[in-house]
């Protein structure tokens, strides 16, 4: 099964319309989105990119594919858009291990879940992928507002294999699980 994992869309549409051209073009089984969807938070900078109604009705395009976690920024105006449902964290077995998802903000490197294999998560806006004491750590970076010098980003999960992209598709990194 193949997965699209994506964060930190924060009601930007031109990213959202850049991450449909990469649904279709990855065709995933599932996309799991980890929170931070439409509202750009507190000290978010509104401009005419900033159309949250937009976003979720791309996004309600995918309801049947879509899991999602909630993020620190997902208010409960923005989940009323939604037409999915926004869990605290969602587990899956992925061809044997036991991935851990979550947007990060509870749950990162720092605050670890009891039982994982590989831990991905959002929030912090910054993509990569290591592994530490024999635990796959990974984030897919943010759609639209990347941090710390990385790119606008999403990551592949498929063939045993994390795989972090740029918006537009070219390989950033990858490892095998």
């Amino acid at each position: 099964m193949k997965y699209l994992v994506a964060s930190d869309i924060h009601g930007s549409i031109k990213y959202t319309e850049e991450l449909e051209k990469r649904i279709i073009e990855e065709n995933p089984d599932k996309i799991i989105l980890l929170g931070d969807l439409l509202y750009q938070g507190a000290r978010g900078i509104l401009n005419p990119d900033y159309r949250p109604e937009d976003v979720s009705m791309i996004l309600n395009r995918y309801k049947d594919k879509i899991l999602c976690t909630k993020g620190n920024c997902d208010i409960p105006e923005d989940v009323e858009m939604c037409d999915f449902e926004l869990k605290d964290n969602i587990i899956l077995d992925i061809e044997g291990k036991k991935f851990f998802f979550t947007h990060g903000h509870i749950y990162n490197n720092s605050n670890r879940p009891d039982e994982f294999d590989a831990l991905i998560y959002g929030h912090f806006h910054t993509g990569f992928i290591y592994t530490e004491d024999g635990k796959i750590f990974a984030n897919p970076g943010s759609v639209s507002l990347p941090k710390n010098d990385t790119k606008n980003s999403y990551m592949i999960i498929d063939n045993n294999k994390i795989i972090l992209k740029e918006i537009n598709g070219t390989v950033i990194e990858e490892t095998n699980f």
